[in-house]
């Protein structure tokens, strides 16, 4: 019974690998050794429909191995399945086992009650996310625009807010001055604008940057500007909507494009929507006036301070994203937030927590941007999109027409669990292999990669300051499939915790070139080499868990990565290098390029090989 076997990873398993468009069969085989008559079923399920759990008989086609093409055919979503072994023994009775997901993914494990078994995803998706040319190569870089560059002639901060502090000088560590409750009552800021933006853009393109996510420059109270106050206006301490369209203009002429960061879940208390504290207007907004066209975006427990708040924070009430004429507000045909700043040239959005935007939201901005030529739409999604639960409610993030990527905050942790050797590689690279299973194809190359954003600990301190560590992180973020994305100051080496911390202004004097090198290096050799940016994906390892490498290959080119993480030399054998998928390259290539590399510790190796004469 032990020799029960099914992995779908292995295409002798189950083919194709992965997602699978509706309507598209698939082919199962499992490996079921008995010297017992013996029965196999294959039992799915498609989650939300009324068809309910099926069982069917799978063909014996050879002495122990079973088949069944299964065509889905229950529309988009996500199916669930597993096996069920019935062995009938000589007195009559029979034995009844299940085989289903492990937890890990590619290889299960036999269970003895099917209220035990674990099912396996089978993604469907509706469409293809075929994401603009620009997009699937670009090297990205993420800018916090306080935080980057002041354009001002004399270093002069533009409109400074009430209420606020301003740094003595750019080297500063940022810091919060905060009440008794802990709410910010002094927000900071350093005085970055779009100025300094269009001026660094020679900085930018040397680095080999070709597109921008900027955070929030909207209207807002905060310095980070997720508070927003006004979609429609530029925030003044940014600039003016003039200095945004000569930003665009010129980064656009430099071949870099740009997304901005979309904040639609919740608004600011002090913005026009809400209007706490009476800044524009005495009977503006839906806190100050229960007739204003606002206050049904909100959510009153008790009028007018007790309201539905983000995450429970009074500053920031949240919206109801059902409510139409929100909706209309944000992506409505003409004179909405996305028409406005779509229309200007824009080329695309990121959006903010899409966990708490409805299906319907995300769709109806999803919708918008068809209308436009070459746009993306990326997510804010922590963890698996495929199968995220919100709410209660099961998203729809990856079956087609809602968003085209997410951002791939999963890889920052697997980077960094090689580099500080804190988890098995097999495990690493079987959650790796999980993501592109449950992702559709298209979905999972437009990932955008990042080792470091606003949100997460700057990756330097979290490699306890390592420069080497970080020089092999830039290169496993670069080797993976998916848009590799530069947190501002990274490449410069930043150091920093959590927020504040991780918000420092970029050391423009104090530039580590060894760290910028390493970074420019790999931002070159993406833009060079294909199989990077379209590559089959290959993760591979060494069982005593010392090296870790990534193979890319297409047609046309082969790009290897290897990476000795221990303080012992390594000599390269491909028999001692293992993997939870299948290799379909080719081995004699492998051999070339890899056989007996000698890796002393902490050495990297990288390598490519044309095939195109």
């Amino acid at each position: 019974m032990a020799h029960i076997y099914y992995n779908s990873w292995l295409e002798r398993y189950k083919f194709p690998f992965g997602a699978v468009k509706e309507g598209k069969r698939v082919d199962f085989w499992i490996s079921v050794p008995s010297e017992l008559e013996t029965t196999v079923f294959f039992v799915v399920r498609k989650e939300g429909s009324t068809v309910g759990k099926i069982s069917f008989p799978m063909n014996q086609v050879e002495e122990d191995r079973y088949h069944y093409q299964y065509k889905v055919d229950q529309g988009s979503g996500l199916y669930f399945y597993y096996f069920k072994i019935v062995h009938f023994c000589p007195d009559g009775s029979k034995r009844t086992l299940f085989y289903g997901f492990d937890g890990q993914g590619g290889e299960g494990k036999i269970a003895h009650q099917e209220s035990e078994v674990g099912s396996y995803q089978l993604t469907c998706f509706e469409k293809a996310e075929i994401a603009p040319s620009w997009y699937r190569e670009a090297v990205f870089y993420q800018i916090f625009p306080d935080r980057f560059a002041n354009g001002n002639p004399h270093g002069e901060i533009s409109s400074p807010k009430k209420n606020s502090f301003i740094y003595a000088t750019e080297e500063d560590e940022p810091m919060y001055i905060r009440n008794k409750e802990q709410e910010v009552v002094r927000w900071d800021f350093f005085g970055g604008n779009l100025k300094g933006i269009t001026q660094k853009i020679p900085y930018l393109q040397d680095l080999g940057i070709t597109a921008l996510y900027l955070n929030p420059i909207f209207e807002a109270c905060s310095n980070h500007r997720y508070d927003t106050n006004d979609y429609f206006a530029i925030d003044p301490v940014l600039g003016s909507e003039e200095d945004f369209v000569e930003m665009l203009t010129a980064l656009h002429e430099a071949g870099i494009s740009v997304i901005l960061d979309g904040v639609f879940s919740h608004v600011g208390r002090n913005s026009r929507y809400f209007n706490q504290a009476g800044l524009y207007g005495e009977d503006v907004g839906a806190a100050r006036n229960p007739e204003s066209p606002y206050y049904p975006w909100f959510k009153f427990k008790k009028y007018p301070s007790d309201y539905e708040a983000w995450w429970g924070v009074a500053d920031l009430p949240e919206v109801n994203k059902d409510d139409k004429s929100f909706q209309e507000f944000i992506y409505g045909d003409v004179e909405s937030v996305l028409a406005k700043w779509t229309t200007l040239g824009i080329d695309g959005w990121r959006l903010d927590v899409a966990d708490e935007l409805t299906d319907e939201f995300i769709g109806g901005i999803r919708k918008h941007l068809l209308g436009y030529q070459d746009k993306i739409l990326i997510g804010e999604v922590w963890e698996d999109a495929s199968n995220k639960i919100a709410y209660d409610q099961r998203r729809k993030y990856v079956f087609g027409d809602h968003l085209q990527s997410v951002m791939n905050y999963p890889l920052r942790q697997q980077i960094m669990d090689i580099l500080n050797q804190t988890r098995s590689f097999e495990k690493i690279c079987q959650e790796m292999i999980r993501y592109q299973e449950n992702y559709p194809e298209d979905f999972y190359y437009n990932q955008l990669n990042n080792i470091g954003t606003h949100d997460t600990e700057r990756i330097l301190t979290m490699l306890e300051g390592s420069v080497d560590k970080l020089a092999h992180a830039w290169g496993l973020l670069f080797m993976m499939p998916g848009i590799p994305c530069v947190y501002y100051g990274d490449e410069a080496g930043l150091t920093g915790g959590k927020d504040p911390e991780n918000r420092k202004f970029f050391p423009w004097n104090k530039i580590n070139q060894s760290i910028y090198t390493s970074c420019q290096t790999w931002t070159y050799r993406r833009k060079k080499h294909g199989s990077m940016k379209y590559g089959e994906f290959f993760p591979v390892y060494s069982l005593e868990n010392d090296v870790f490498g990534i193979i890319r290959y297409d047609a046309e080119e082969y790009t290897i990565y290897l990476l000795n993480v221990s303080d012992q030399p390594h000599k390269i054998r491909i028999e001692e290098l293992a993997s939870p998928r299948q290799y379909r390259g080719d081995y004699a290539i492998l051999e070339e390029l890899i056989e007996g590399i000698e890796l002393v510790p902490q050495q990297e190796y990288f390598t490519t090989k044309s095939l195109i004469d």
